[in-house]
């Protein structure tokens, strides 16, 4: 059982964040001309982008890898292990090498910084020991400047791997740039999940799956109840010859029955809202989502060219991990 006290247990977690947060302030001061040449040399390869690492820093070249990918930059992975021992020709003519290491000095690292060079291929080094046998050998240094890891140890890898990370992630986001990629071009890339909905997903695709609640104005308040919930939207459109003039939602449902309970005589038409909300067939679901909140609201009549083709639901976009 852990003696310390909760304040000090906050207090690690703390001292742990500010001493990163120092490193990458460190960072940005870092960031100059060769940042620039590595950046350019990567946009004017005709190959990928094969990142290498050894230990924490191959899991952040992994990420560095992936973020890349899917950013428009074709990428792969190379552990430095590996690559001495066969897996060298991963690398092609044109790839640009990037290897990341704290020290530079790494065994492994040492090994394969020359033989990149023997093959001919750019080499740009993310390290934080500029007088290292990797700075040396590299084409371009992309300097990560640590004063201590958050370990208290200043041992496990930590600032630095963090550094490393920010420092993928600027490459990345330049490159990005440079390119002019786009939120539809990110959409190629990431087709599955939430963040590809947000990107592709339109409300008329909800909407078609959904059932099409829909009274006339003279059907009579009863047969609105049942159409509300026999289609489970929370609301029925009141539409005069295929044409939306209102809508009717469970809350409006409520409030006459809190003013009379006598439902004799009362038909659509007397309790709609004939200022009903609408979205066009071809918006985005992660528009429709800011609609709703916008105009705190449920639910959307879809339109499509004026016709009415369904509705959406606050529900649906939760389901759809749009919200």
């Amino acid at each position: 059982m852990s003696s310390q006290s909760n304040s000090e247990i906050i207090q690690y977690g703390k001292t742990c964040i500010e001493v990163e947060l120092n490193s990458l302030n460190n960072l940005v001061h870092v960031i100059d001309n060769n940042f620039a040449d590595a950046v350019r040399l990567i946009l004017n390869s005709k190959g990928r982008v094969v990142i290498t690492g050894i230990g924490k820093s191959a899991i952040i070249a992994q990420k560095i890898v992936a973020t890349m990918n899917s950013t428009g930059t074709p990428s792969i992975f190379m552990h430095a292990a590996d690559a001495i021992h066969g897996d060298l020709g991963i690398i092609q003519t044109d790839d640009v090498v990037i290897a990341i290491s704290k020290s530079g000095t790494t065994p492994e690292i040492k090994a394969l910084a020359p033989l990149l060079k023997q093959f001919g291929n750019q080499l740009i080094a993310i390290v934080s020991n500029l007088d290292s046998a990797l700075a040396k050998a590299a084409d371009i240094v992309l300097n990560t400047p640590i004063e201590k890891e958050a370990c208290p140890n200043n041992l496990a890898p930590t600032s630095s791997t963090t550094a490393q990370l920010m420092m993928g992630d600027a490459l990345s986001v330049a490159l990005l740039q440079c390119k002019n990629f786009s939120s539809n071009d990110f959409s190629k890339y990431h087709p599955g999940g939430a963040l590809g909905k947000r990107l592709y997903l339109t409300v008329k695709e909800i909407a078609s799956n959904n059932l099409k609640p829909m009274v006339a104005p003279n059907t009579s308040i009863q047969e609105v109840i049942f159409d509300i919930s026999k289609n489970r939207m929370g609301a029925t459109v009141v539409a005069d010859k295929g044409k939306v003039i209102g809508i009717i939602t469970d809350g409006d449902i409520r409030r006459m029955i809190e003013r009379t309970r006598n439902l004799e005589g009362i038909n659509a038409s007397d309790i709609m809202n004939s200022n009903a909300k609408t979205i066009d067939a071809n918006e985005l679901a992660a528009n429709a989502v800011s609609f709703m909140r916008e105009l705190k609201v449920s639910q959307l009549i879809v339109l499509e060219n004026v016709e009415y083709i369904g509705m959406v639901h606050i529900h649906d976009l939760n389901k759809e991990g749009l919200i």
